[in-house]
């Protein structure tokens, strides 16, 4: 379990820490300033003086989880060297493993509203996340002949989206959307569909 409070005076990341505890209990519109000073243990008035308000506080998570984010996505894109398949898919499954291991950050990245574009440091650690599946995307097209292979990016960019939506529909159990078939199957055999209509995998694989 998170360690919450204040800390070695590392006052700005125990505000970070509180945020994301409440951002996982009520989801990012759900809590004030006030509420993530008291689950850090300050007055309210000593979270100005490191943010200036609810949706900076929001960025800096969703910053420090696009790092975390993008860490794992280079690490299962690298175990899956040096075969560009394995590469892929590698990255897709790094994408439904954060999403469980780390649902405040990603709720901070994926549904808080705050653009990747608010702050430089956001969009940089952003694309750096977003490049690691383009690279694998970009290597594994190399294999599907010129005249039917996809950009790279729209390419990686479907592989986001159903990766997204898995997650959405599937593992961050929303009501009424249940499936016989766990997560991590339907994004393998959602993966391994998109593959063969690409001619990457022959039909009977």
């Amino acid at each position: 379990m998170r360690k919450r409070g204040y800390h070695h005076g590392n006052l700005r990341q125990a505000l970070v820490e509180a945020a994301l505890a409440l951002i996982e209990a009520k989801g990012p519109a759900g809590f004030t300033l006030s509420e993530a000073a008291k689950q850090a243990g300050v007055t309210p008035a000593a979270v100005y003086r490191h943010f200036e308000g609810r949706e900076d506080l929001i960025a800096e998570a969703a910053r420090q989880g696009y790092g975390i984010f993008a860490d794992l996505m280079q690490y299962a894109y690298d175990k899956g060297q040096p075969s560009a398949m394995a590469s892929f898919e590698a990255t897709g499954r790094a994408y439904l493993a954060f999403a469980r291991k780390h649902p405040g950050h990603y709720i901070a990245m994926f549904e808080s509203g705050i653009s990747v574009n608010r702050t430089p440091e956001l969009a940089a650690v952003a694309a750096r996340a977003r490049s690691v599946l383009e690279r694998a995307a970009t290597e594994l097209s190399k294999h599907i002949p010129p005249e039917k292979r996809p950009p790279p990016a729209m390419f990686s960019a479907h592989i986001w989206a159903l990766s997204h939506g898995v997650v959405e529909l599937f593992a961050r159990n929303s009501p009424g959307t249940q499936s016989p078939f766990s997560p991590e199957d339907l994004l393998e055999s959602g993966i391994g569909v998109y593959l063969r209509g690409l001619g990457l995998i022959k039909p009977d694989e």
